[in-house]
């Protein structure tokens, strides 16, 4: 954007630079041991190294799993189970499985269930390429062969996971949403939620009948499958602020109900962190603004479907533009703080002042340092009251 340009004072990917907004793809050349590339004090770049631990749909299952494994292992009141053995803290991901690794294992829970349908995803494609849905094994294998017939890739892999069937839908439509978090530190965990996400609505009223099961219109809701269909409203491009969504959700559930969903939402974010902080790079130089999509039920409890690395800053809408280009402003706010040269060994806590939209969510130094002090500062805004007090530790 150019008044960013201006204000930061914009350079080429030659030049010396200080703070570098760039592709996923870049920033493995740029940590390439084999570049002989070595980023300087100065210099701030927007992607950690294996970003991928949390944003490839394979490793978020993988880490997350192992994750509650390690809680169990530590006897975490975080891993207590209702009567159905479900995760009743950590239950935030669908059954999911990794294909073909998987493959017989996921038969097997099929077979459970073989009612239900399933939805599957490439690992290393976004904005919903190569996703669709199955509710019969048979659709699977027909996919296998072709997938032959046609020369793809034997080693690409593919996550399944179990259908949200009974999403909350507001005037019949399905929706998801799409939130904004900036990690400035896996080491100590430092993040913040950004206030201005949006929903993203599909343009045909939700139907799970099987004949509707192959209309991508009805089941996703990424802006660049829903533009195309014929009810697409470029005015508004299908999408809500998460503002109105509150006030919606106030207006229909109360208040109370709706502050537990949002805690509920933020509480799923944190763990996702928590789930990678081990195997992150937590490279002083790094930070990155991760795209979280959430999907809610129709009992209000919130899903975590992906992470995104590098959540689209291109507009559909004037009003979009606007909230991507405050964004990218407020990223840089908390980063470079009034404009200066990054100083990476800076700790990393702005003023509420200069957090822009920003909202702090998790700050484990800030904690650490209350818990020392025995103070009651709040750390996360606001703390869901349905978990055990040791959440943030």
């Amino acid at each position: 954007s150019s008044g960013i340009n201006a204000e930061y004072g914009g350079t080429s990917e030659e030049e010396d630079w200080n703070f570098f907004w760039t592709s996923v793809q870049t920033t493995r050349c740029i940590f390439n041991l084999d570049s002989g590339y070595r980023l300087s004090d100065d210099q701030l770049i927007n992607h950690f190294p294996n970003h991928y631990e949390l944003t490839r749909k394979d490793l978020l299952v993988k880490n997350i799993k192992r994750y509650r494994k390690e809680l169990e292992k530590e006897n975490s009141p975080l891993t207590e189970k209702d009567e159905n053995c479900r995760y009743m803290h950590l239950d935030f991901i669908p059954v999911t499985y990794i294909l073909p690794a998987d493959y017989n294992i996921f038969v097997e829970e099929f077979r459970k269930n073989p009612t239900s349908t399933w939805i599957m995803k490439p690992n290393a494609k976004a904005r919903g390429i190569g996703i669709f849905l199955i509710n019969k094994l048979s659709q699977l294998k027909k996919w296998s062969r072709d997938s032959r017939q046609m020369g793809h890739n034997p080693k690409d892999t593919y996550v399944i996971s179990k259908y949200i069937d009974n999403p909350h839908l507001i005037g019949g439509k399905k929706y998801d949403l799409r939130l904004y978090v900036l990690v400035t530190s896996y080491r100590p965990l430092k993040a913040y939620i950004y206030q201005l996400g949006f929903c993203r609505f599909c343009t045909v009223k939700y139907n799970s009948a099987v004949s509707e099961l192959d209309n991508m219109f009805v089941h996703l809701t990424n802006v660049s499958i829903q533009k195309h269909g014929d009810d697409y409203n470029d005015k508004h491009g299908g999408k809500w602020t998460v503002h109105n969504l509150q006030m919606y959700m106030q207006h229909t559930n109360g208040k109370e109900v709706t502050d537990r969903l949002f805690d509920e939402i933020n509480w799923i974010i944190v763990h996702s962190l928590k789930a990678v902080q081990g195997v992150m790079a937590s490279d002083k130089h790094c930070f990155e603004c991760y795209g979280y999509d959430v999907i809610i039920d129709d009992n209000l409890k919130p899903w975590l479907i992906e992470v995104n690395a590098s959540p689209s800053l291109t507009s559909t809408t004037a009003a979009d533009r606007i909230m991507k280009y405050t964004l990218v402003d407020d990223v840089l706010k908390i980063i470079c703080p009034n404009g200066e040269i990054p100083d990476p060994r800076w700790n990393k806590v702005p003023n509420k002042d200069g957090m822009g939209h920003f909202d702090l969510l998790i700050d484990e130094e800030l904690a650490a340092q209350d818990q020392h002090e025995n103070k009651s500062r709040t750390v996360s805004g606001r703390l869901p009251r349905t978990r055990p007090q040791q959440q943030w530790k």
